[in-house]
C-alpha cells in the first residue's frame, strides 16, 4: 500500500516548523498539518530571545547551555535579518540574592561556554561613571553592573520563516487542520483529519507530534499512544508598557528572587517573565491579575521613573505555555532539555517531542531526523515486507553525528 507522505508533522511552532525544515532538506514528502495558525500559541509568547540561558547554570545543565550558545551562532550567521545581539546588564544591589561574585563567576563560564573566539563572549563591570546612563536604573544600593551580550529575535517571524524554508524545500502545510485520530498499521500511519469543514484521510510512514502544550491530547487521539513521560504545563506571562528604556535589556531579581527581563520590544518595553502551573485548555491561557501585577512592581523596584505607572497602563499582556518534566522543584529549577518519545527506539513510526526551547529548535530537529532515518530509509515491497533503501537525499557527516 503506497504512501501520501513520508511524515505528517503535527503543528508549526518552532519545534514543527524545525522538523519539517530538517526532514523535507533531507529529501523526505513532508506535510505540516496546524489547527490554528503558524506560532499561534507559544513559539509568539516567548520572551523573544535566543540565548544560551544564563540561569540554567545554576541547574548546573551546562551542556543545554553549550548547544544552545552553539545555535545562537549559527542564527546569528545565518538569519542576521531575524537575529541580533543586545547588551544585556545584570545590576547587582546589596540585598540581590545573587552576589556579585556569584555572578561574575556565572558569566565566566557563560563566556567560556560561547567560545572565546566570539567578540560577544566578552563582558565587563561597569563602572561607576556609567551607572547614570542606565536608562534611569536605581543606584541605591547598587553594588556592581555587569554587561555582557546576547540575541533578540522576533520569535513568530522566525518561525514562519522556518516554515516557509520547508515549504520551498517541498514540504506541504494544512492551515487550518485538526487531527481526529491517527492509527498504526503495518504499512505506516493512517490518519484522519478536518480540513475546510470535510473529514480527510491521508497515509504517511511516520509521524511527529510537535504540538507544544497539546501533545498529551495529541497523543491520545494516536493508536497506540505512546507511554508519555509525566509533564506539567507551565505558564508565562509578559507585560508591555509604553515607555522606551533603549536598546538595552536589563536582567533583573524579582522579589522572590526569580530572574525577569526588561527588554525593548516595537518601541516600547517588555516585561517577562513568570512561571506557574497549569491546568485545562491550551487555548483558554491568560494572564492572571496577580502576575501582571509582579511584573510591574519588578519593573518599578528598578526604575523610579516608571512608579508612577497603574495596572490600566498596561497596554498589552500575553502568556505562553511551557512543557516541563513533572518534578516536586518549582518550574524555575526544573531541568528543560528536550524529550523525544517514540513507539519504536530502533524503527519509529510515531515520535512526541516533548518541551524544546526556541534557540535551539534546529539540534531538536536533526534529532527527530536521526530517530526516524531507520523507518524513512525502508521501502515496502510488493509483497508488504521491509527493505532498506536510501534517502532522496543526503544528510552531510555533520548532521548525520548531531
Amino acid at each position: 500500500m503506497s504512501t501520501d507522505f513520508d511524515v505528517l508533522v503535527v503543528g508549526a511552532g518552532i519545534q514543527g516548523a524545525g522538523a519539517a525544515e530538517a526532514l523535507a532538506k533531507a529529501g523526505y514528502r513532508v506535510v505540516i498539518l496546524e489547527q490554528l495558525g503558524i506560532a499561534a500559541a507559544t513559539s509568539s509568547r516567548s520572551s523573544k530571545l535566543i540565548h544560551g540561558g544564563l540561569r540554567y547554570l545554576e541547574s548546573g545543565q551546562f551542556q543545554l547551555v553549550y548547544e544552545c550558545l552553539r545555535e545562537r551562532r549559527w542564527l546569528l550567521e545565518n538569519k542576521p535579518q531575524l537575529v541580533r545581539m543586545v547588551p544585556f546588564y545584570i545590576p547587582v544591589y546589596r540585598y540581590s540574592k545573587r552576589p556579585a561574585w556569584l555572578v561574575r563567576l556565572g558569566l565566566t563560564l557563560y563566556a567560556l561556554l560561547s567560545g572565546v573566539t566570539s567578540g560577544y563572549s566578552r563582558f565587563r563591570a561597569l563602572r561607576k561613571s556609567e551607572w547614570d546612563h542606565l536608562s534611569g536604573l536605581s543606584t541605591d544600593d547598587l553594588v556592581a553592573v555587569y554587561r555582557y551580550y546576547d540575541a533578540q529575535t522576533d520569535d513568530a517571524a522566525l518561525t514562519r520563516n522556518v516554515i516557509e524554508s520547508a515549504i520551498t524545500q517541498g514540504a506541504q502545510l494544512i492551515c487550518p487542520g485538526s487531527l481526529v485520530g491517527a492509527e498504526l498499521t503495518a504499512h505506516g500511519v493512517r490518519v484522519d483529519y478536518v480540513a475546510d469543514g470535510q473529514l480527510n484521510t491521508l497515509r504517511t510512514r511516520a509521524l511527529v507530534n510537535c504540538s507544544g502544550p497539546w501533545v498529551e491530547s495529541t497523543n491520545a487521539r494516536c493508536t497506540p499512544a505512546l507511554p508519555l513521560p509525566p509533564i506539567d504545563l507551565v505558564a508565562g506571562t509578559h507585560i508591555l508598557l509604553p515607555l522606551s528604556l533603549g536598546e538595552k535589556i536589563f536582567y533583573v531579581e524579582a522579589e522572590d528572587g526569580r530572574a525577569v527581563f526588561v527588554m525593548p520590544w516595537r518601541g516600547k518595553t517588555l516585561v517577562g517573565t513568570t512561571e506557574r502551573s497549569y491546568c485545562g485548555d491550551p487555548r483558554d491561557v491568560v494572564p492572571t491579575i496577580d502576575e501582571e501585577g509582579y511584573l510591574l512592581r519588578t519593573l518599578q523596584r528598578y526604575f523610579p521613573q516608571t512608579r508612577s505607572l497603574q495596572d490600566q497602563d498596561i497596554l498589552d499582556s500575553f502568556a505562553g505555555l511551557r512543557v516541563l518534566p513533572k518534578m516536586e522543584q518549582s518550574p524555575f529549577a526544573r531541568p528543560r532539555e528536550t524529550l523525544l518519545c517514540c513507539d519504536n527506539d530502533k524503527a519509529p513510526r510515531i515520535l512526541a517531542v516533548a518541551g524544546g526551547k526556541l534557540t535551539s529548535y534546529r539540534v531538536t530537529a536533526h534529532r527527530i531526523v536521526k530517530k526516524l532515518r531507520p523507518t524513512l530509509e525502508a521501502a515496502e515491497s510488493p509483497d508488504g515486507e521491509l527493505i532498506a533503501r536510501s534517502a532522496k537525499s543526503s544528510l552531510s557527516e555533520k548532521e548525520r553525528n548531531l
